[in-house]
């Protein structure tokens, strides 16, 4: 009798030993599939779930999430980072209700904005059943160390090489879910980035990099380069509790979210200045290095206490709003940016008390 194949394994081993309580599982609706693999990108499981849940439970379909605007929608994502990713939703989300309905085939699920051939892949696979390969973060480490394959999984060559394999590795149809979940259970719960299950792996007879001895290597690490690091200072006008806000660009860091006034800290004044403000008083509250995937933000924070006139002669508008900083907590905002409006409120409440 000849060997199991690879995929044979890993469905196996996902009927017995992978993860069937997940809340996008048990269904082929292609909506909750889809909010499951865009959440899923950079971000683990355990993070996903609750927001998960409360995205569905706001927006139970694609017709309720094209009819939302998109400030309720980066709202319900706000914390979840990667922002891009809501607002390809909401524009996905419109192309889909425009076109009377999700498309079956990940050739066509893959034309809708913020889904690239792995998702697309994954969405027709548990919806539709397509036989389709997906290649994630964990995929791609799990056919790297198994296969021996040199060099950094994203760059270009690699890359090819691993599709290949991928698409050379589909299983049965009648093995199609459970492998493909089963991928990615391995490569997150078994064959993880530091301290790898082998043991338990159940293609480990024939894993290269275990044979090897270099489970540890593989795959190749991204090559250094240095982040570069910038510098801002964030402006918290604060008149009677509340905050003033202002859009950021659709595009870039935080797109489209609501966001503290930046300026270089000798401009604080000036930005006050020509938004009509008077300012009572200003201090620099504690600084903080805030990371993205390319470059470090070190943010000063500056709180100027401006005159309740501001209330009214600097907004509401558009692009600018007031927020009562006690309800930061909900609103749509960068997480640094929520942690800080509500660390403030918090001390504001504590300083009330102790002066009561």
């Amino acid at each position: 009798m000849p060997p199991e194949t690879f995929a044979a394994r890993i469905a196996a081993w996902q009927r017995t030993h992978g993860r069937h309580d997940l809340p996008w599982q048990g269904t082929r609706d292609p909506y909750r599939r889809w909010i499951s693999e865009i959440m899923l990108q950079q971000t683990q499981v355990a993070a996903v779930i609750p927001y998960y849940r409360r995205f569905i439970e706001r927006f139970p379909d694609v017709q309720a999430l094209a009819s939302a605007s998109l400030d309720e929608v980066l709202q319900a994502w706000s914390g979840l980072g990667y922002y891009s990713r809501a607002r390809n939703l909401h524009a996905a989300a419109l192309a889909v209700r425009a076109q009377g309905g999700f498309p079956a085939s990940a050739a066509e699920l893959e034309r809708l904005p913020g889904i690239g051939r792995s998702t697309a892949a994954a969405i027709a696979v548990f919806s539709s059943g397509e036989l389709a390969a997906i290649l994630d973060g964990n995929v791609r480490r799990v056919l790297c160390r198994h296969r021996g394959v040199e060099g950094f999984p994203s760059s270009p060559a690699v890359e090819r090489r691993l599709w290949a394999i991928a698409e050379e590795a589909l299983p049965e149809p009648a093995d199609l879910d459970a492998y493909t979940q089963g991928l990615m259970d391995l490569g997150a719960t078994v064959c993880t980035r530091a301290r790898p299950g082998c043991a338990a792996c159940p293609v480990s007879g024939d894993c290269v990099a275990l044979a090897t001895a270099r489970v540890a290597e593989l795959p190749a690490p991204r090559p250094r380069r240095e982040i570069p690091l910038r510098e801002t200072a964030m402006l918290l006008f604060v008149a009677r509790g509340a905050v003033l806000l202002e859009r950021r660009p659709p595009v870039g860091i935080w797109g489209g979210l609501w966001s503290l006034p930046e300026a270089r800290e000798e401009e604080a004044d000036a930005v006050a200045g020509s938004l009509g403000l008077a300012v009572l008083g200003t201090r620099r509250l504690e600084p903080f290095l805030h990371r993205f995937t390319h470059f470090g933000l070190r943010v000063q924070p500056l709180l100027l206490e401006v005159d309740a006139a501001a209330l009214r002669d600097a907004g509401p508008g558009p692009e600018r709003r007031w927020l009562p900083l006690e309800e930061a907590g909900a609103a749509a905002l960068p997480r640094p940016v929520k942690t800080l409006l509500s660390e403030l409120a918090a001390a504001r409440l504590r300083e009330r008390c102790g002066a009561g």
